[in-house]
């Protein structure tokens, strides 16, 4: 596979990785696109499909034969998900890979209060050991997520208190992405916390949502109780209803605060905002 790109990059049939394959296309960078459906790639100029999975060492290793810097997207939330990382983390080490840059959480730790930050840590360390040079992206919560939190009653209902967080669009972290994969040597061993311009509550969330979506929308802050009897009705395993509560419960204990300038040292241009996000979602 001595002829296919250096460069590859997953999750580019979901949102992130989407957009950073396309930004990649444009600035005319060929890319392997590492899918599980080469029907779902995205056609690209310079852009090969190559199916694959985390959870598949062998077609990873195979997939990744050639390729010097991984673009490596968290995989999709599932129970054994830390071990699909595992997995396709020591795959890239077995092909060869140089250079991995993975969308990590802000604030990840072994003891972090947000129960997928945990497995986001231990992701690092596992590419911290392989030998692989590294750059991880610690992303703060999506913006583009904050209009979904609120139900058909257009109440957002969570045990986050007054608790604040530097919430980023989802187009900054891809942007910022770019410039580590079309120069990775620049930023090795560099771990870069990416926010939002500004820590806002639920609550100022919500007043924000009102005026930029024409939809009445309020936050009900929940006892913890309250949040799993809330949730209980959707059958989910307990580790991803801990998953959602503790989404919440992060930014109570204040582990989502903290405006950065990683995004503006990346990209040379400031965050959105929420105002900001809202007011470009309308006009797309």
């Amino acid at each position: 596979m001595s002829d296919a790109p250096e460069l590859a990059v997953t999750g580019s049939t979901g949102h992130l990785g989407g957009m950073v394959a396309g930004l990649l296309a444009q600035a005319g960078s060929e890319q392997r696109l590492l899918v599980r459906d080469a029907a779902r790639a995205p056609e690209l100029e310079g852009a090969i499909p190559f199916v694959t999975t985390y959870a598949d060492a062998e077609r990873a290793k195979a997939s990744l034969a050639g390729a010097k810097t991984l673009f490596m997207v968290s995989a999709a939330e599932a129970e054994d998900r830390l071990q699909q990382h595992y997995t396709f983390v020591d795959a890239a080490a077995a092909a060869g890979v140089q250079h991995v840059v993975y969308t990590s959480f802000f604030g990840a730790a072994p003891d972090c209060t947000f129960t997928l930050g945990r497995d986001h840590f231990a992701t690092e360390e596992r590419i911290k050991a392989s030998g692989m040079a590294y750059t991880f992206l610690r992303d703060n919560f999506y913006l583009d997520f904050l209009p979904l939190l609120a139900g058909e009653d257009g109440v957002i209902r969570g045990p986050a208190g007054d608790g604040v967080m530097a919430a980023v669009a989802r187009a900054d972290i891809a942007r910022s992405a770019v410039t580590v994969l079309r120069s990775p040597a620049l930023h090795e061993g560099q771990t870069y916390d990416l926010t939002g311009p500004e820590d806002i509550s639920l609550a100022r969330g919500a007043e924000l949502l009102t005026a930029g979506t024409g939809r009445t929308i309020t936050f009900h802050n929940e006892t913890l109780a309250e949040a799993y009897a809330s949730r209980a009705s959707y059958g989910a395993p307990p580790w991803q209803v801990d998953a959602w509560v503790s989404t919440y419960t992060a930014i109570a204990a204040g582990e989502l605060a903290g405006p950065t300038s990683a995004v503006h040292e990346l990209t040379g241009r400031e965050p959105l905002s929420l105002e900001q996000f809202l007011a470009e979602s309308h006009t797309l």
